[in-house]
């Protein structure tokens, strides 16, 4: 007959599994690898549509600064591949999308200042790659410029 020494432990069969503890582990561990999973399979195409709407939001802005502290009118104009800031002094504002897939209407343009207050402006970008989807670069005029992704839009 086998005796336990004192402060050991007798397992027996119906002593045997997971604790609380190991079930909560491997479950939080299930739930970070599955959320990374969802996170890596988001569309390359969609997330440089949305990168080049919110640089499109940032540049805008800056032309609109620009030329506020320089007193002269600065006009953004899209172009068939890229798009223009007129009026600015060299070496000037970015001219191109970051994604070859992205479009806004040609002709279309933004007077940025030099006064405080503007029009609300509201310009539709598209992407080749993910036709129906539309974003908008927007202001009301007086807040700076933004990128909408739904329905409801800011300025008209």
């Amino acid at each position: 007959m086998r005796t336990s020494a004192a402060g050991s432990k007798n397992r027996s069969a119906s002593n045997t599994g997971f604790t609380l503890l190991e079930l909560l582990v491997v479950v939080a561990l299930i739930a970070i690898a599955t959320a990374g999973v969802g996170l890596s399979l988001r569309g390359s195409a969609d997330t440089a549509f949305e990168r080049d709407a919110d640089r499109l939001a940032v540049l805008l802005e800056t032309g609109r600064a620009q030329a506020r502290a320089s007193g002269v009118q600065v006009v953004w104009r899209a172009q068939a591949q890229g798009f223009v800031f007129e009026g600015l002094p060299p070496p000037g504002l970015p001219q191109n999308w970051l994604s070859e897939t992205t479009r806004s209407e040609p002709g279309q343009t933004i007077t940025l200042g030099p006064e405080p207050l503007m029009a609300p402006q509201s310009l539709p970008l598209t992407s080749l790659q993910a036709p129906g989807k539309t974003l908008w670069v927007e202001t009301d005029g007086l807040r700076p410029f933004k990128v909408q992704r739904s329905t409801e839009r800011v300025a008209p």
